[in-house]
């Protein structure tokens, strides 16, 4: 297993630098993680320095590769929407991932309304999920949030069934920001729900190979990480 495979390299912190995201980017060539992970004022910049970057990218195995997805093997873009609470209104988290796609986004990790969802108010989570689904298109990858700390087991499984249903390719834990991340439990959960469906995708705390490993046998296929070369170098030695 190449773990950095599975890697989406994160730099979500607000006081980021250009020479951070830089770093960011020459890290993911050097590795060959699958994507940079930055908030939308750097897919630009990320577009221009990944450009001819080449690692052994991924498609989705459980429905056709939509003929539009970027073919080239580069290292991907992801970049985030409603981030980090997910309370914008739906149309502002539609307009933010529509403007990151024109920028040369590849993958949208959006934040669901977890307050909706704790309410019960399942239409407008969907509504809102379907809204970003539907500004970005079905050719690009789409991530939801949905904050499992803070969700009782049955609202984790009542928001990955709507996750589901809404087209989303995965469900993704944590935004690492404010609450504890990724357990192995909960992804043991999700993937009980997803079965062969869409993907997980665990971030939030996972700073070395043993933990990333732990999320991957759980049922991950995706780690979303600042500690991306940590992680990689860890890995090597157990090779």
């Amino acid at each position: 297993m190449n773990i950095a495979q599975m890697i989406d390299h994160s730099l979500l912190k607000p006081e980021v630098t250009e020479e951070e995201i830089k770093k960011l980017c020459e890290e993911s060539r050097k590795y060959g993680f699958v994507s940079v992970c930055v908030n939308p004022v750097w897919v630009s910049l990320c577009l221009d320095l990944l450009k001819g970057s080449s690692v052994q990218g991924e498609s989705l195995p459980f429905r056709p590769e939509p003929s539009g997805r970027r073919q080239d093997k580069s290292v991907k873009i992801c970049t985030v929407s409603g981030f980090p609470l997910g309370t914008n209104k739906s149309e502002i988290k539609a307009k933010e991932a529509e403007i990151a796609i024109k920028d040369g986004a590849d993958e949208i990790d959006m934040v669901a309304n977890i307050g909706a969802l704790r309410a019960g108010d399942f239409k407008l989570v969907e509504e809102d999920i379907k809204a970003v689904r539907n500004a970005i298109g079905n050719e690009k990858i789409l991530k939801v949030i949905i904050e499992t700390a803070v969700l009782t087991k049955q609202e984790k499984v009542k928001s990955t069934e709507i996750i589901i249903a809404c087209g989303a390719d995965f469900v993704k834990t944590s935004t690492g920001f404010g609450y504890s991340g990724a357990t192995v439990e909960d992804v043991k959960l999700l993937k009980k729900v997803v079965g062969d469906k869409i993907r997980i995708k665990a971030s939030g705390g996972i700073r070395d190979y043993n933990t990333a490993l732990e999320l991957i046998e759980a049922g991950a296929s995706r780690i979303g990480t600042s500690s991306g070369v940590k992680i990689v170098e860890q890995s090597r030695r157990f090779a």
